[in-house]
């Protein structure tokens, strides 16, 4: 349990909250969990991308097949009437596989969006509190948090069907952005290293029909596209407080260091290992400064003891 202190109290984190470096090398930093994604990551696309395509294509396949257009479209949950049609005393199954399959991809969701807020806090946009992991489970329990709580604040709202709109299209609007990057990186920056290449054929078949997809939506629904891209704005004044703004009061700081020691505290997390950079200097007299910050007030009672001897 020392060296666990040690390690939640002597990590020069603080201050990635404003800053755009990631957190450097240090000596008590855990392995955050490592895969072998150049092998495992086209497996998964190749396999389950066929695998739900398939299943998707014939469920509806049977759901033509076994029901009339005018039972299409009077029913709510067409794969519930589906089975109530078909399968009698076992109608029961279908609503239990939707649940599943709902359940499955909110575990997905949490995964991935979770380690969304783990990445930015480790380029310096969220607090850096983010981008520690459990020092032996490996997983980012703080960004786990902070999804949960955003996802509860969420779900304030009483009309369900609007906010899965935003959410969509904010969504899908980051995931066209996000693959004409991978583009422009690929003309502006050919020579950096890429583990996992394709033929840029298959991003600019996506982006043709992102951008039909999101003309038809900002035409078919522009209010509701206008509120989503104004909840994305909101981040705008949030980047220039807490990254673009770099010289902030000296009380922000030390409440930054305050939290991020609570946090590592209560979640019994550090700072995953990285690679070796040329800052390792600069990390090491920030972790001194730290640990000195931390240990102030039991310096201050030793030299008290010191100046007021027991008789």
């Amino acid at each position: 349990m020392g060296q666990l202190f040690q390690c939640a109290v002597g990590h020069p984190g603080s201050r990635h909250f404003h800053s755009r470096e990631a957190p450097g090398p240090g000596p008590d930093h855990h392995h955050g969990g490592r895969t072998d994604l150049q092998r495992n990551l086209p497996r998964a696309i190749f396999i389950s991308i066929p695998l739900v395509t398939f299943v998707y294509v014939f469920a509806n396949v049977a759901y033509v097949t076994a029901m009339s257009p005018q039972e299409l479209l009077a029913s709510n949950a067409v794969a519930v009437t589906f089975g109530e049609k078909l399968l009698g005393v076992m109608a029961w199954i279908m609503p239990i596989s939707v649940a599943l399959s709902t359940f499955g991809g909110v575990n997905g969701s949490l995964f991935t969006s979770s380690r969304l807020f783990f990445a930015g806090a480790r380029e310096g946009h969220l607090p850096s509190v983010l981008a520690m992991i459990h020092v032996k489970r490996c997983t980012p329990i703080p960004a786990l948090l902070f999804t949960c709580i955003s996802t509860l604040l969420m779900l304030v709202t009483s009309d369900i069907y609007t906010l899965i709109n935003y959410v969509g299209f904010i969504n899908y609007l980051f995931y066209g952005v996000t693959v004409a990057g991978q583009i422009v990186l690929r003309w502006k920056k050919p020579d950096i290293p890429r583990p996992i290449k394709i033929n840029l054929l298959f991003p600019i078949i996506y982006l043709l029909f992102w951008a039909f997809l999101l003309v038809f939506s900002l035409w078919s629904e522009p209010v509701v596209c206008g509120i989503g891209l104004a909840i994305m704005l909101t981040g705008v004044p949030v980047y220039f407080l807490g990254v673009y703004w770099q010289h902030k009061p000296k009380c922000f700081n030390n409440f930054i260091k305050l939290l991020t020691l609570v946090s590592q505290k209560m979640c019994v997390v550090v700072y995953p290992e990285v690679g070796q950079s040329s800052g390792t200097e600069v990390i090491n007299e920030e972790l001194e400064d730290q640990q000195q910050f931390i240990n102030q007030p039991t310096a201050s009672k030793d030299k008290d003891s010191v100046e007021h001897p027991q008789p």
